[in-house]
């Protein structure tokens, strides 16, 4: 979905591009401190090209001084030596820096000298850890106006930029235990999160704010603000109220909403997204014009508004079941739930990712009353992976038992990335896009216990992969219920940013698998041209495995079944589907059943399933001009005792083409009004 609410009111799409680059980029550089001996050399390393630098440095508080460094042509860095330190010194510095546009400060850094801290990257991560120069560290000894700039300058270079969207731009602010004041605008790739290791171990008073007003000639429009996200924070909202009006893969996890949350643009226009998990919200969610919502383990105060599909599983407050008028489905807990792992620092400061355990029955915030159950994984465990590393060694460092983080860029990857040790984590920090090239399948996982693969960006290559992910052997047996894969916040993209293709997005072997927020999108518009014959893509899951449960599924586009379920005691909590927007003609567009494919299909010989909350829309739309195309249903399932669904529907946007059923040849066609065609329960 991108801004089908634009084209059912056939608004004119029309973006100024204006360039403004006043001054560089949060993060265009990497800095640090390096010890010898009595002597600390402060260092500031740029990846564009920077003429001068200047460090402004104090120790132990002292007067400031102010040097133009002098560049290492050895260490390709710039360096400024500070002699006479000692063990438990403070070292505060900063950097004025020029790289073609006007000089600004970056953020003041505090290093402690004999700490073994002195590395870092983007303004100063601290630790040993180098995260990147796109990532962002803030403390609570840093001005308020010194990080309003840094997220400022960050959001400010997508204003107006019809392809950011689309961008190899990422950017990822990470806010240390304490009390912050600061207005987040979180635009395209943008990660807001907190380094603590629960909610509310960070305070943001301000917001944490995602609306339409950046899309130039279309700001009523949110159902594009994709790819974004804000994890393990609280939120003392201005005014009461914090806005978090998204679409697709712009997921809130682990927040606290001290006061208020509103999910539909300021000006009152559309929004199509979203998720929330692990969350609470003090005040009222309103969700507005939001044609779909799923909700997660959470609380809420009270909670109004809904237009076609906003369902909830184990969160506490939710409104009663009472689809479709308001349309709400609502599930006392959810069968079976597991938290995303999260970047933290631990009680000494380290930098470490806590993997959270699984619960059967799900209800509330995991941390709702205390921390979060799991355990932690020193960063040391980690392969931390940069744009340009080969997959050749980060398939030697999985081998060799290690996890996985993916520091943001774009990867291209020229082999398959095989995860086949049990346990392992593979996480990804601000949307990392993945690439395969040539053909070959991104990633793998072996019929291992335990596997969490989370954060992740799946882009097509332009030579068609047969998958992208694939979970499990093919014709492995055995059960994971103990200790099962699980797949969060894991998007695949087929076309957009470059005319991709794959037949396949996810594939699921393995049984008693979690597919926790998925989004599979065969792009209906990009940067990079899109069409039926452009950027190919059959399917964007398939379900061999026994057990699997899906919260927060959505699957857009797919030029065939874009759901295949084959595997027996499959759930899902919410699907949203939309059929491909692209189809040439009817004659071209047919699974053999009657005109058309369901978009969502279970197996002949299936004979349990159940789902709960799911729709399929449809708009037969080439090239602005409206067609008659039809479908025959949108889910198609076998007459069986066990096969259920609940709460389903179909609707037609705008009346662009039909829907005969919504299951099988239940349920009436969808008409020219927009309003769903409704099925209360299956058989």
């Amino acid at each position: 979905m991108h801004h089908l609410q634009r084209l059912i009111a056939r608004c004119v799409y029309a973006i100024v591009i204006i360039f403004a680059a006043t001054h560089a980029m949060a993060a265009d550089y990497t800095q640090g401190v390096a010890e010898s001996g009595n002597t600390a050399t402060i260092w500031f390393k740029s990846n564009v090209n920077t003429t001068w630098v200047d460090v402004h440095y104090s120790l132990n508080g002292g007067g400031q001084q102010n040097v133009r460094m002098t560049y290492s042509s050895a260490n390709a860095r710039y360096e400024q030596p500070v002699s006479g330190v000692s063990a438990g010194n403070t070292l505060s510095y900063f950097f004025t820096y020029n790289n073609g546009n006007p000089a600004y400060d970056t953020p003041s850094t505090s290093y402690t000298i004999g700490s073994g801290s002195g590395g870092g990257g983007g303004g100063g991560t601290g630790g040993t850890v180098d995260l990147g120069p796109n990532v962002k560290v803030f403390d609570p000894t840093m001005s308020s106006s010194t990080i309003q700039a840094a997220v400022d300058a960050a959001f400010n270079a997508q204003l107006r930029s019809p392809t950011a969207q689309f961008g190899s731009q990422r950017y990822v602010f990470l806010f240390k235990p304490g009390q912050y004041s600061v207005w987040v605008n979180a635009g395209f790739y943008t990660t807001v999160a907190g380094l603590g290791r629960n909610p509310d171990d960070v305070r943001i008073s301000g917001a944490v704010n995602a609306d339409s007003g950046w899309n130039y000639g279309d700001e009523n429009n949110a159902t594009q603000n994709f790819w974004r996200s804000v994890e393990n924070l609280a939120i003392l909202p201005n005014g009461g109220t914090n806005r978090w009006a998204v679409s697709q893969a712009a997921p809130m996890r682990r927040v606290h909403i001290l006061g208020s949350l509103v999910m539909n643009p300021s000006n009152g226009g559309w929004s199509s997204g979203g998720y929330i998990a692990d969350s609470k919200v003090d005040g009222v969610v309103a969700t507005g014009s939001q044609q779909q919502w799923y909700t997660r383990d959470s609380s809420v105060g009270n909670w109004y508004d809904g237009v076609w599909n906003t369902v909830f599983s184990g969160v506490t407050g939710a409104p009663a079941q009472t689809f479709p008028s308001p349309p709400y489905t609502t599930l006392a807990s959810t069968p079976v739930s597991r938290d995303k792992p999260y970047l933290y620092l631990d009680s000494a400061g380290n930098y470490a990712v806590f993997v959270p355990t699984h619960r059967n029955n799900a209800v509330g915030a995991s941390w709702a009353n205390g921390s979060t159950p799991g355990y932690s994984l020193p960063i040391s465990q980690f392969y931390i992976a940069h744009p340009g590393d080969s997959a050749a060694a980060i398939n030697t460092a999985l081998a060799s038992g290690k996890h996985l983080l993916f520091t943001p860029g774009v990867y291209n990857l020229a082999d398959t990335l095989r995860i086949n040790n049990a346990n392992t984590v593979v996480l990804g920090l601000g949307f990392p896009a993945l690439i395969p090239n040539n053909g070959v399948n991104a990633m793998t996982v072996g019929n291992v216990d335990g596997v969490r693969i989370a954060g992740l960006l799946f882009d097509a290559g332009t030579v068609n992969s047969a998958a992208l992910l694939t979970v499990g052997v093919q014709g492995a047996t055995g059960s994971h219920a103990g200790n099962p894969i699980s797949v969060q916040d894991v998007y695949f993209r087929i076309g957009g940013a470059v005319a991709g293709k794959a037949t396949t997005s996810l594939i699921v072997n393995a049984s008693d698998t979690l597919l926790d927020h998925i989004w599979a999108w065969r792009a209906d518009h990009g940067a990079s041209p899109t069409g039926w014959n452009v950027n190919t893509a059959d399917t964007g899951l398939i379900v061999n495995g026994n057990n699997v449960l899906a919260t927060g599924l959505f699957v857009e586009h797919y030029q065939k079944y874009e759901v295949i379920w084959n595997g027996e005691n499959g759930k899902t909590i919410f699907f949203q589907n939309e059929m491909p927007y692209d189809v040439p003609n009817q004659a071209s567009w047919s699974s053999g059943r009657g005109n058309g494919w369901a978009a969502y299909k279970v197996a002949d010989n299936v004979r349990n399933h159940e789902g709960w909350g799911l729709g399929s829309y449809c708009f037969f739309n080439i090239g602005g001009q409206s067609t008659n195309l039809n479908a025959a249903r949108g889910f198609e399932l076998p007459v069986a005792a066990g096969v259920k669904l609940h709460n389903v529907f179909t609707v037609s946007l705008g009346g662009n083409g039909t829907i005969s059923h919504v299951v099988n040849d239940t349920g009436a066609i969808t008409n020219s009004t927009t309003n769903p065609s409704n099925v209360l329960n299956f058989p």
